[in-house]
């Protein structure tokens, strides 16, 4: 047998212990709010461990949650090196995710497998990915071929409030530099590029007064509807600035939440929006940001006595095509075809992640891992989320063959 059929074959041997590893990362809740991921990562390290593989712990200290909300994050690491020389190919995936929400049929911590699909909160997104990285690893190593440079795995708990806890704390704080990167994904392309995000918090300030006397407040939920008009409105503006990366569309501008009034006989002395605002990779952020909040400032000033706060939540910036991230590419897409018998394309998403904050410090990286074509098929963020287990299986088999190929 050549290499690649080595590998796997060894992937097809310890596929079931792979599947267990999984389950028992769904098993250990990692709910983002109220994000206290410490525990799993604890549970992680021990999972690891038990084969060999030592993770270093990197804890977030208080101060710095305090500012996200959170409770405790432990990010970790797991090195390897090979021989050397080479370079340095991080593997990344966050563990925090959205609370499972209601309309499940299956245990949303309980790893079940139902006809080949595993399902609970994270099967796909992205604890599926810690599973797929870690036998990839022990794949690799299993061959004892003469390969030169590292492996790196950093399994991160900051996806869901933007990552700079997570990724972005391993990056800032010096605990690692690689040299490329290959982050949690779907099995059916290869994720190149990735649009930003700015998220808002807009406080619209009236005078509250009974409803009974109007005239004597200033209502700043009319305020706050002239504001939504003006927002949605400026999506017609945004449907016209069309990406060249596909995959990708065009920007859009979403309000995502509302609060405001005190009582149903009061007329309503503030309101509070929360808005998100999508960014194509053609975008300035430093303009989008300036263009919304001049945007929300011109319609407020209609609304004589309501004075606005504009709060930035958020800023991600978007992840731009990069030249330097070709030969990821070329071996994921080799192998993909190889090991799932179809073209595996290029694409951008629509979606934000944490890879944006390895590519601003020019580290060359993709997105691919164990999934499904698209988010929706694998309800990820929805009731019943799940994986389909040969596609781990096959996801496995590429990472590992492409880690062969960069360190060989």
């Amino acid at each position: 047998m050549n290499a690649y059929e080595r590998l796997d074959a060894w992937v097809d041997a310890h596929f079931d212990e792979e599947v267990g590893f999984l389950q028992q990362l769904v098993r250990v809740p990692t709910d983002t709010p109220p994000g206290n991921n410490a525990p799993h990562a604890e549970r992680t390290a021990e999972l690891l461990a038990a084969m060999g593989l030592r993770a270093e712990k990197h804890p977030v200290p208080d101060w710095a949650l305090k500012e996200y909300g959170l409770k405790s994050i432990t990010n970790l690491i797991v090195r390897r090196r090979f021989g050397a020389g080479g370079k340095t190919i991080a593997l990344n995936a966050h563990g925090d995710v959205v609370p499972p929400g209601e309309g499940w049929t299956h245990d949303p911590y309980g790893g079940e497998v139902v006809e080949g699909k595993l399902y609970g909160r994270a099967s796909a997104v992205s604890k599926s990915d810690f599973a797929t990285y870690t036998f990839a690893l022990r794949a690799l190593e299993a061959l004892g071929l003469p390969l030169k440079g590292s492996v790196e795995l950093h399994f991160t708990y900051d996806e869901e409030f933007g990552g700079e806890l997570g990724p972005g704390w391993l990056l800032n704080n010096g605990l690692t530099k690689p040299d490329l990167l290959i982050a949690a994904g779907f099995s059916y392309q290869v994720v190149t590029a990735h649009n930003g995000c700015l998220q808002m918090e807009v406080t619209l300030h009236g005078l509250a007064s009974h409803a009974a006397y109007p005239e004597t407040g200033i209502d700043a939920l009319q305020a706050a509807t002239k504001l939504l008009t003006a927002l949605y409105e400026h999506n017609g503006v945004l449907r016209g600035r069309r990406s060249k990366v596909e995959g990708i569309t065009h920007p859009y501008l979403n309000v995502g939440r509302i609060e405001g009034g005190t009582n149903t006989n009061v007329v309503p002395g503030k309101v509070v929006l929360r808005l998100d605002r999508r960014m194509i990779p053609e975008e300035d952020a430093a303009e989008v940001e300036a263009e919304v909040r001049s945007l929300i400032e011109r319609s407020v000033a209609a609304s004589p006595g309501v004075r606005v706060e504009i709060k930035r939540l958020l800023l991600a910036h978007s992840l731009k095509p990069q030249a330097a991230n070709q030969p990821l590419v070329d071996a994921l897409q080799r192998h993909g075809r190889a090991v799932f018998g179809e073209a595996i394309p290029t694409s951008g998403t629509p979606l934000y992640t944490d890879v944006r904050l390895y590519g601003a410090l020019g580290i060359p990286c993709v997105i691919y891992g164990a999934g499904p074509r698209t988010v929706l098929e694998s309800n990820a963020k929805r009731a019943d989320e799940h994986l389909v287990l040969e596609d781990l299986r096959r996801a496995t088999k590429v990472v590992a063959r492409t880690l062969h190929d960069l360190l060989a």
